[in-house]
């Protein structure tokens, strides 16, 4: 494949990405939106988890950082209705459905794709987690 065409995908990709992120910033406020389904979750926490998806290539890795902060404390909820478990959804599901239609678009690997559309979500739900705690008052 030349540098051209090559470049020609990869714009292509990123096209697909920015147009799915209004679809990011609705799921991750829905799933903050349910006060029920978490506790005191601070924005330092989410940051947290916004750090491990910059520094792994592995969904899986993010989901098992998820269910290990469920397991230490009750602010990222408890069992099947919690927040993680909503976030976990989201990333099984809208998510990588997403990632997988811009992908066959493009004929691209879905998975590279997925990744920066989690990162995107939980990088969206960090900054509406600051506004819900800071600035909606």
């Amino acid at each position: 494949m030349s540098d051209f065409s090559e470049q020609q995908k990869q714009l292509k990709i990123q096209k697909g990405i920015r147009q799915a992120e209004d679809d990011l910033v609705i799921w991750v406020q829905q799933a903050l939106d349910n006060k029920q389904s978490y506790g005191d979750l601070e924005e330092s926490q989410f940051r947290n988890l916004v750090r491990v998806s910059d520094t792994t290539d592995s969904a899986e890795v993010i989901k098992n950082f998820l269910r290990y902060q469920v397991g230490r404390d009750k602010k990222w909820g408890k069992g099947k209705g919690s927040l993680a478990e909503k976030i976990v959804e989201d990333i099984d599901k809208n998510i990588k459905k997403s990632a997988e239609i811009i992908a066959e678009c493009c004929q691209a690997d879905y998975k590279p794709i997925w990744l920066e559309l989690i990162r995107r979500y939980l990088g969206y739900g960090a900054r509406y987690l600051k506004y819900k705690r800071d600035g909606a008052a």
